[in-house]
């Protein structure tokens, strides 16, 4: 089934209602007031199948109540100067809203580097992002626009990008086995930017780890994109590495606010503001370091030889093409 009903919406609140009280009440933390709206999230990433999406509902509630998701914004990454090494090396940010008012997420993919914390950090921060983005940013999104407003677009920038960022491919897998069992649907599309040659070698080892309708999301754009961002955001609301301003795509060609990457940017300042805040009301006593929270996440069993395999064949179809490009441009010179 190709569509969604009212039937099929009903049928799988009826289920959800079925369920024991901590199932519903983490549900209802979940869904933000806008339950139908996410029974549709999932249900659409199961194709309609009500029983399928049933089991994906559950699944994801259970690792909810298991983890404490409905407290990690109560859990502070501290002190700050930690805080502040994982946010210089995961670059994502808030840099706006569609002309739709749909929030927009920059993500350096080629900058990052994940090597200032433990892998449990970037996780805790990862769904904090998360979290902080349904609670928060798309409810008032919603709210602004006078309707429901559940997804987010993404602009990935590739500046920078190496084989060797395919050394963080589990990390990377973790992060989007999270996105995809729960946190289904919240990303519209995918921009790509700023994609170097070598990105086709990367794209063939990630490419099959994501789900088909991830991958059918995802948008290559010449050079910067401003051209077909432009379409669908004002320049404000541009990444800066999007901007042909001088910025350029640096990774702090913007500093302090005009980097929405920065600890520094209103973004990631209301975010953490918020966290602490979340914390002190928990836990009134004065915040001291913690250890990273561990979260558990189902992995896909990755065939590391294939993986450097198919970097290899990649590499020297890449090597072939430039060797090529360089000896038609002696021939079309002789000539």
């Amino acid at each position: 089934m190709g569509a969604c009903s009212e039937s099929m919406v009903k049928e799988l609140r009826d289920l959800v209602e079925d369920e024991d009280e901590k199932l519903r009440i983490t549900f209802k933390n979940m869904h933000q007031g806008y339950p139908d709206e996410t029974l549709i999230r999932f249900l659409k990433a199961r194709d309609w199948d009500i029983h399928k999406a049933h089991k994906m509902l559950l699944e994801c509630l259970n690792w909810r109540i298991e983890n404490e998701i409905d407290q990690i914004l109560s859990k502070p990454i501290v002190p700050i100067e930690l805080y502040r090494a994982v946010r210089d090396s995961q670059l994502i940010g808030l840099s706006g809203y569609s002309k739709e008012g749909i929030p927009v997420f920059a993500v350096g993919v080629g900058l990052s580097t994940f090597d200032k914390a433990s892998v449990h950090y970037y996780v805790q921060s990862h769904i904090q992002v998360n979290e902080y983005r349904d609670r928060v940013v798309l409810p008032a999104a919603s709210k602004k626009h006078g309707c429901y407003v559940g997804a987010c677009l993404k602009v990935l920038d590739m500046t920078g990008l190496k084989i060797s960022a395919l050394s963080q491919i589990k990390l990377l897998t973790i992060i989007s086995t999270v996105d995809d069992l729960n946190y289904p649907e919240k990303t519209d599309i995918y921009f790509i930017v700023n994609a170097p040659y070598i990105f086709s070698a990367c794209w063939k080892v990630v490419k099959p780890l994501l789900q088909e309708r991830t991958r059918k999301k995802i948008k290559l754009l010449q050079g910067s994109g401003q051209e077909e961002l432009l379409k669908v955001m004002d320049s404000s609301s541009l990444p800066h590495f999007c901007r042909k301003d001088g910025s350029g795509s640096a990774r702090h060609a913007s500093t302090g606010t005009g980097n929405c990457y920065s600890l520094d940017h209103p973004f990631h300042q209301k975010l953490y503001s918020y966290i602490r805040g979340e914390a002190q009301r928990a836990r009134p006593a004065q915040l001291v370091k913690e250890g990273s929270f561990h979260v558990d996440v189902p992995l896909l069993e990755l065939d590391q030889s294939e993986i450097a395999h198919t970097i290899e064949c990649e590499l020297h179809k890449l090597e072939d093409q430039k060797l090529n490009k360089r000896m038609n441009g002696l021939t079309i010179l002789r000539d």
